[in-house]
C-alpha cells in the first residue's frame, strides 16, 4: 500500500467520470457562465479501467465513482461491470443525487456496484428545491427507495447544511435514523474553486458544532460510535434506539487531515492531490501517448508523495481552479 510523504497509508481512490450535473445547488454550481469538459476531453472507460488495474497493482483497494453526477455518463454500467470485474476492488461505490436511480439501481447492483451515497440536504419540497435547484424530493426519494430494493446498502445520506436553507431541517433528517438502518451523515460546507459558491459556502457556513448541539436538543444524547476504520472522515453516533447511524464530517471545525486515505482522479484525467488544493499530475497524457502501466504507476505513485498535509481553509486559502463538481467531492 503506498505512504505519502506524512506516513499516511494511501489506498482509496475516487474518480470523477463527469462534470455535468442535472442540479445546481447553491453551493456547487452556477446558473450561468459553466463550462464543461467535451467528450473527448474525458477518459474513457478502458482508461478507466488501465488506471484502476495500475491502482490496485500498487496497493488501492477502495474505489468511488463521482461527478458532477455520475449516472449522466452513458457507459456508467460499463464503467462498473469493468472495474468490479478486476481482481483487488475491494469496494466499489458511487455517489449520486439519485434522480435516476430508479430505472439504473438494479442494473448498476448487476454491474458490479455494491453501495450508494445519496445528497438529500433536506426533507421539505420546498427548501430541498430552493437549495439543490432543479431538484424535486419525490423523485429523489424514489431513487433512494429504488437503490435499497437494490441492494446498494448501506444507504448513506449526505446532507449539506447551509445557513439560512437548511440548517433548521437537521432534526428531521436525523430522526430517518430511528426507524431506517440508513447513515445520515451532515457535511460542513467547503469554499472551493471561488466565485459565487464559494462565498456563499464561506457566509453560510455552519459548523457541525452546531448542528449536533440542535439534533441532541430535539432527539436525545448521541453516543459516540467505535471508530472502526480511521480513515473514515465521519464522526458516527448513535441516537436513542435507532436503527440508523447520525454521522459528521467537519473539514473546518475538525480537520481530519492527518487521517486522509483519499487520492482523486478529475474526468479529464488529472490526479487531484487534495481536495482544497490546487496541486494536479496528469496522467492522461501518459494514458493517450500509450507509456504503459509502468509510466501510469509511477504517475500515481509520484502524486502519493507529493500529497499535501491538508487544507489551508483557516488561512484563508483553498481551491481556485476548480469547483466541487469538477473535482467530484
Amino acid at each position: 500500500m503506498p505512504r505519502d510523504g506524512f506516513g499516511r497509508e494511501i489506498n482509496y481512490l475516487r474518480i470523477s467520470v463527469t462534470d455535468r450535473c442535472n442540479l445546481r445547488c447553491v453551493y456547487c454550481m452556477p446558473l450561468n457562465g459553466l463550462r464543461f469538459l467535451p467528450g473527448p476531453e474525458l477518459l474513457t472507460a478502458v482508461e478507466i479501467e488501465q488506471l484502476v488495474r495500475v491502482a490496485v497493482s500498487i496497493g488501492f483497494a477502495k474505489f468511488r465513482l463521482t461527478g458532477g453526477e455520475p449516472t449522466l455518463r452513458a457507459d456508467l454500467l460499463e464503467i462498473v461491470a469493468r472495474l468490479a470485474a478486476i481482481d483487488g476492488v475491494g469496494d466499489l461505490a458511487l455517489t449520486t443525487n439519485a434522480l435516476l436511480l430508479p430505472r439504473l439501481a438494479q442494473p448498476l447492483k448487476r454491474a458490479g456496484l455494491k453501495r450508494v451515497n445519496i445528497h438529500l440536504d433536506s426533507l421539505n419540497p420546498a427548501t430541498l428545491e430552493r437549495q439543490m435547484r432543479w431538484g424535486n424530493f419525490a423523485a429523489v426519494w424514489d431513487g433512494i427507495m429504488a437503490a435499497e430494493a437494490a441492494g446498494l446498502v448501506p444507504i448513506k445520506l449526505n446532507v449539506v447544511v447551509a445557513a439560512g436553507y437548511n440548517e433548521e431541517e437537521a432534526v428531521e433528517l436525523a430522526r430517518l435514523t430511528l426507524e431506517r438502518d440508513w447513515q445520515v451523515r451532515f457535511i460542513e460546507l467547503m469554499p472551493l474553486g471561488g466565485g459565487e459558491c464559494a462565498s456563499l459556502s464561506i457566509q453560510r457556513y455552519v459548523s457541525n458544532i452546531e448542528t449536533r448541539r440542535r439534533i441532541e436538543t430535539a432527539l436525545g444524547a448521541l453516543t459516540a460510535l467505535e471508530q472502526g476504520d480511521l480513515s473514515d472522515e465521519a464522526r458516527n453516533y448513535r441516537l436513542p434506539g435507532a436503527r440508523g447511524v447520525v454521522g459528521f464530517i467537519s473539514p473546518v471545525s475538525e480537520p481530519y487531515c492527518g487521517t486522509c486515505n483519499r487520492m482523486r482522479l478529475t474526468a479529464d484525467g488529472k490526479f487531484h492531490l487534495c481536495l482544497l488544493n490546487d496541486d494536479e499530475l496528469d496522467v492522461r497524457k501518459a494514458l493517450r501517448s500509450d507509456q504503459g502501466t509502468q509510466a501510469l504507476a509511477r504517475i500515481l505513485r509520484r502524486a502519493v508523495e507529493l500529497k499535501p498535509t491538508g487544507h489551508h481553509l483557516l488561512e484563508g486559502r483553498s481551491t481556485q481552479v476548480r469547483s466541487m463538481y469538477q473535482i467530484g467531492g
